[in-house]
């Protein structure tokens, strides 16, 4: 994972100060709501954190089964809140 963060940010055309300001405002969950379901990140601005208490809880991955999930491309991504403008 942290090989892929710099390469995706690369070709984002987002500046690195811009980026880290925009981590900083992110709220972020990963693992899987069944033992043999996706991975899923669930991100949101920190102004849903009520909003992640609400949905059904994440189990947690091993770094091997999340790498896996990356390389394959079978990661799931869910927003949580609303989006920004």
């Amino acid at each position: 994972m942290q090989r892929e963060v710099p390469t995706a940010a690369a070709r984002s055309l987002i500046d690195d100060d811009t980026f880290d300001q925009l981590g900083a405002a992110l709220l972020w969950r990963v693992g899987r709501t069944i033992d043999d379901g996706p991975v899923t990140v669930r991100v949101g601005f920190a102004t849903a954190a009520a909003l992640f208490a609400e949905l059904p809880r994440l189990r947690s991955a091993t770094d091997a089964e999340i790498e896996e999930a990356v390389t394959d491309g079978t990661v799931r991504v869910e927003w949580v809140g609303p989006r920004a403008r």
